[in-house]
């Protein structure tokens, strides 16, 4: 297909996507910031917590110079948190190494954390109209339908001939416009389910379609079995705080407030939080258990709910790992969505009050 840009470029013109909140400049900052968001996020998902975080850090610097728990409170619901804390240190990269310049090519905006060959090409095709491919998924299913590209996408081999094929379909100018509606196509029309294959410009020269081919392509992941973990978790509540401590900057949550998880083979959880943060608490008691599935496991969460009495002193919180939080604080927290479905059931004004 010869034309294939070219017929893409005027697919979007008249049905691609215009008025999305970081269309229509090319502050590198903004589109930076809009496609770490929209790595594995749906489009109405990633616009509140866009807006949110831009009035919060309307540049690179504000960005750079804010506190890491900052950030991570207004990223808190949107998930993948090794994002946010990739984002945080890219800005202070920007400003120490660069002089506070976002840098100019797809080749250096990939040198900084958190951003791959194709997110770094998107941001410079945007920005600066470079002409550089792309490769997210949105790109890899509508490559392999239309091109009948056999094989998972994720392995290496599969991957290098989408990459081949993207560069060889680049178009000599109007890269971001390109670029923009290979998005909008997989978004919009070449979605995983239910595609409208009948609105599509190449509904005539699908592979896919053609061969009525259009669930198997791409070919999905391997099939493997999904470990399973179960843990318990302390609601430890004192008048309106609950205990929470801050998760390391590596593995799950990272650096957000979790609540404090209760060891395996501990049987008594009352006694446990005496003994490990010199807490007096009533009979512990479960709360409705929850799942959280995450990308390469599922946890089965079974929060207990602990009351601390109110003369139980908090120094032992106080230490930087550990807080005290209010309940109206909830929503400024940076907190794990799971955790917060779990304290937001329990803000009710009558649990405390005892």
């Amino acid at each position: 297909m010869n034309d294939f840009a070219e017929r893409l470029i005027a697919w979007q013109r008249s049905h691609g996507r215009h008025d999305l909140p970081w269309q229509g400049g090319h502050d590198p900052y903004r589109i930076w910031l809009s496609e770490i968001m929209l790595q594995q996020t749906q489009v109405d998902t990633v616009i509140p917590y866009y807006a949110r975080f831009l009035a919060r850090f309307p540049d690179v610097a504000s960005l750079a110079a804010a506190p890491v728990e900052d950030v991570m409170a207004l990223w808190s619901g949107l998930g993948y948190y090794a994002r946010a804390r990739n984002l945080h240190r890219a800005a202070r990269d920007i400003v120490d190494t660069h002089g506070g310049c976002f840098p100019g090519s797809a080749a250096e905006i990939a040198a900084l954390p958190g951003i791959g060959r194709s997110t770094a090409a998107a941001i410079a095709a945007f920005a600066y109209g470079e002409r550089a491919a792309i490769l997210d998924g949105n790109v890899k299913r509508v490559l392999c339908r239309i091109f009948g590209v056999e094989g998972f996408p994720g392995d290496k081999a599969v991957e290098n001939r989408l990459w081949a094929l993207a560069e060889s379909l680049l178009p000599a100018s109007e890269t971001g416009r390109y670029i923009q509606a290979q998005m909008d196509l997989g978004a919009t029309l070449c979605t995983r389910g239910k595609p409208a294959c009948g609105r599509c410009p190449f509904a005539d020269d699908c592979v896919a379609r053609r061969e009525n081919r259009i669930g198997e392509l791409p070919t999905p992941r391997p099939k493997k079995a999904v470990p399973r973990r179960s843990a318990r978790y302390a609601v430890i509540l004192r008048r309106d705080a609950v205990l929470l401590e801050r998760r390391p900057p590596a593995g799950i949550w990272g650096g957000l407030l979790a609540l404090p998880e209760i060891p395996a083979g501990i049987d008594d959880a009352g006694a446990w939080a005496r003994t490990h943060f010199g807490l007096e608490c009533a009979e512990a008691s479960p709360l409705a258990p929850l799942t959280h599935t995450f990308t390469h496991f599922v946890l089965d969460m079974q929060p207990v709910l602990l009351r601390a009495g109110a003369a139980s002193p908090p120094a032992a919180a106080d230490d930087g790992a550990l807080c005290w939080l209010p309940l109206p604080a909830l929503g400024e927290a940076a907190l794990p969505a799971p955790v917060r479905k779990i304290l937001d059931v329990l803000a009710a004004p009558d649990l405390f009050a005892q």
